[in-house]
């Protein structure tokens, strides 16, 4: 089988090559050097190079590995540079280069272990902690010791109550690491949403954590540092969760440490395979994955989540959509109205939408405004129904305005949702 290892699993550039055609490579091998801003990228599989292009490692390999079975890091008490030559970035999707973020002094400062698990569906840091919380508190201490940060948060949902006793135990004997519950909303992982939770003030859209004396990271972030510092392992396995429309029922299923650059196609056959016609593979969560190709996407250092859903329902009607930066951009918006079948009449932002160095963020994640005035423009542009990408809190305001105009709402996780019989994106219950 060929595992295909992009170049690109992290922000800034493409890492550099060094090796080449032909050679044979063993599990754990640096394949690719960090040019400026990026990460080391090794191999999870032995094998040999059959191709190199542009942007990929194309491995072939038909040996079954053995998780434990890889070569090792250099040995080094500097824990930074550990990190760094792991090739560690941020696992849960933004793909920052760990070492760099860590690269501060947090005196009288805050670890915040981002366990949230934010997008639904996916469930594969609420397992890993449930199995290992050790290596996550342990992790915790690394980056405190790197950063001199003080005191620590563990932020994860109220409702996984087995994953916070889990890390209960293990803080018994901690006076400096606390657990922070949280509420089932989307977006609660989000970054400044997490740090208003802990401390009661929102950070602006364009300043980081570290306005707030704080360094934000996921679950899978630390666990990868626990392993580079405990077992030399650089980041060649990646953790997720496979659900959809598969064979034997709609269901989800978690994978832990599965070689980064394994066909997803791969992953889902193992599973039994697709179950007759479906409409998407999304990688990532419901509310920010993307779809791609079943016969090209692969196992990367960010990806969460393999999503097959149900074919999108017809809608040949004018459409009106709602984007917001919480969720689905105006391009993603735009495919599932074409995929639909459906004519964009008009295009609004959430109110609560601002600019920043060209991405949209929200002013206050979680806590939205209302949607009238925005709901209202697009029926004056002729919108018989609108597509929505937005949050917990801001789907509950459309929905309390557009059924009094007579506009039907649909969400741009819908077809995910009702794939796996999950409550949609309406009006919701805000509970813990």
């Amino acid at each position: 089988m060929d595992f295909n290892i992009p170049l690109k699993q992290h922000i800034g550039s493409l890492s550099k090559v060094i090796v080449k055609e032909n050679s044979t490579v063993k599990r754990g091998q640096l394949i690719a050097e960090a040019d400026g801003l990026g990460a080391n990228i090794h191999t999870g599989v032995s094998g040999k190079v059959k191709k190199i292009t542009e942007t990929a490692v194309i491995i072939e390999s038909n040996q079954e590995e053995e998780k434990d079975n890889f070569l090792k890091l250099n040995k080094s008490d500097d824990h930074l540079k550990m990190i760094k030559e792991a090739g560690i970035v941020g696992a849960g999707g933004a793909g920052f280069p760990t070492h760099v973020k860590l690269d501060c002094e947090l005196n009288n400062g805050f670890v915040i272990a981002n366990c949230v698990e934010c997008e639904p569906i996916l469930n594969h840091n609420i397992s890993l902690i449930e199995k290992d919380p050790t290596s996550i508190i342990r992790g915790i201490k690394y980056v405190m010791g790197i950063t001199g940060a003080e005191e620590a948060y563990i932020a994860i949902k109220a409702k996984n109550k087995k994953a916070v006793k889990a890390l209960e135990e293990e803080i018994l004997v901690e006076d400096n690491i606390k657990i922070k519950k949280l509420r089932d909303i989307y977006p609660m992982g989000e970054e400044r949403a997490i740090i208003k939770e802990i401390f009661g003030k929102w950070l602006d859209p364009d300043q980081l954590p570290l306005e707030a004396n704080s360094v934000v990271l996921n679950t899978e972030t630390i666990f990868n540092i626990t392993e580079a510092v405990e077992k030399r392992k650089p980041v060649i396995d990646k953790d997720i969760t496979i659900a959809g429309k598969l064979n034997g029922g709609e269901r989800r299923i978690v994978k832990l440490r599965v070689p980064i650059g394994t066909p997803i196609k791969s992953l889902i056959e193992k599973e039994g395979g697709i179950k007759g016609e479906y409409g998407e593979l999304i990688i990532g969560g419901p509310y920010t994955g993307k779809a791609v190709s079943l016969e090209e996407a692969v196992l990367t250092k960010v990806d969460g989540g393999a999503l097959i859903t149900l074919p999108f329902p017809e809608y040949t009607g004018s459409l009106g959509l709602l984007v917001c930066a919480c969720g689905a951009d105006e391009t993603r918006l735009q495919d599932i109205a074409k995929k639909m079948g459906a004519e964009v009449v008009g295009v609004e932002q959430c109110k609560n939408v601002v600019e920043n160095n060209g991405n949209l963020k929200c002013e206050t994640p979680g806590e939205c405004p209302g949607q009238v005035e925005k709901i209202m423009k697009l029926k004056k542009a002729g919108a018989e129904r609108v597509l929505i990408a937005n949050c917990s809190d801001c789907s509950n305001t459309v929905m309390c305005c557009a059924p009094k105009l007579g506009i039907p709402v649909y969400h741009h996780t819908d077809h995910v949702f009702r794939t796996l019989n999950y409550p949609l994106t309406r009006r919701l219950k805000l509970e813990a």
